[in-house]
């Protein structure tokens, strides 16, 4: 480390720098029976010579911890919102840098970006849809609907069978799911106040609920595994031979297997009440062939004790007249109505999903 700290401080500095000293910073010397005994990282405090001038600095790591720095991409965003907000405070010790920590070992600085690009690879295909609108609006199932629903199934009940010990993260996967401002929370802040369908109470109650089941979850860590964290229609596609690639992939790899299942098979929910304003076939037919070929693969008795708060999420979603303006009030109110009655049983059975729209 002090190798790697000489050269970055050379290299920023375009002369020689000479290290004198790197330690632990413990704080100021505070009576013992108020130290505080839990903090975010363990900084070091380098002193060195550069042209003939005495500097000290501190370089601060996010460690890693259960209070939201579960995942790397949460100790990126604390540097990033540290470095751009320390500055702006009156009286608070300046930000001098960011520090990019490569594999090699080496520091690297990049405290001029002012935001980080994503680049991937782009895979031509049609989005799954763009199937199920087929579907809704032609009303027939065609061969190629089959196959490609036991495709994603087959899909999910592989990558679910990699699991991750870790109950940390999996405590972090539920708080998100209620919490989170893409979560339950996130999205019920994000409905227009005073609406006839979706008032106070409704919302309401299905955050409390919510956060039960998140209470009721928590001992399940065994359950975390491989997930893809927003497998919904727009995200999956097909190639012209009918292989399937996935976009968009969310909130980090480990999660609750349901998330995938429930983001998935509510949708085909959504286009039957578009199609009809009911659940019936063709969607009912190829919403049961993906259970079966799912289960088929990767038997998962407790999936439907744990999948009511991730449909209740994913319900919300389709709701929303942000996310999805075009939709009828009807509609509205038949997700809303799955979402506080799928929180409210203790079983999820996929045969009988009309009782939770009744």
């Amino acid at each position: 480390m002090i190798t790697a700290i000489t050269g970055y401080l050379t290299e920023r500095h375009g002369a020689p720098v000479d290290i004198q000293s790197v330690r632990e910073l413990n704080g100021q010397t505070i009576r013992e029976d108020t130290l505080k005994q839990f903090g975010y990282g363990r900084p070091l405090l380098v002193t060195y010579y550069v042209g003939g001038v005495e500097k000290s600095e501190v370089f601060h790591r996010i460690r890693r911890n259960t209070f939201g720095r579960e995942r790397d991409d949460d100790r990126v965003a604390v540097v990033w919102l540290d470095y751009h907000t320390f500055n702006r405070l009156p009286r608070h010790v300046t930000a001098v840098d960011m520090l990019l920590h490569t594999a090699a070992g080496d520091l690297q600085s990049i405290q001029t970006a002012d935001e980080l690009l994503l680049v991937t690879t782009y895979q031509p295909g049609v989005l799954y849809a763009t199937d199920l609108a087929r579907i809704r609006d032609e009303g027939v199932l065609q061969p190629i609907d089959w196959e490609r629903a036991a495709n994603l199934a087959r899909y999910l009940a592989e990558i679910h069978q990699t699991g991750h010990d870790d109950p940390a993260l999996w405590r972090r996967r539920l708080r998100d799911l209620v919490g989170h401002g893409e979560g339950i929370m996130g999205l019920t802040d994000s409905y227009p106040p005073d609406l006839v369908y979706a008032d106070e109470n409704c919302l309401q109650e299905i955050e409390t609920q919510a956060n039960r089941w998140r209470w009721r979850l928590k001992p399940l860590h065994h359950r975390l595994c491989q997930v893809h964290g927003d497998f919904h229609p727009f995200n999956i596609g097909f190639t012209e031979n009918s292989g399937l690639f996935a976009l968009d992939r969310s909130r980090g790899e480990w999660g609750e297997p349901a998330d995938d299942v429930s983001c998935l098979t509510v949708n085909y929910l959504f286009f039957s009440l578009q199609r009809d304003g009911k659940w019936t076939r063709p969607f009912t037919d190829l919403h049961d062939h993906f259970w079966q070929q799912y289960l088929a693969v990767r038997p998962d008795e407790e999936m439907t004790a744990v999948i009511q708060p991730w449909f209740a999420w994913r319900a919300l979603v389709l709701a929303s007249p942000l996310w999805y303006p075009h939709l009828t009030e009807a509609t509205r109110r038949q997700l809303l109505t799955f979402a506080r009655r799928v929180l409210a049983i203790d079983r999820f059975d996929y045969r009988r999903v009309n009782e939770l729209l009744a």
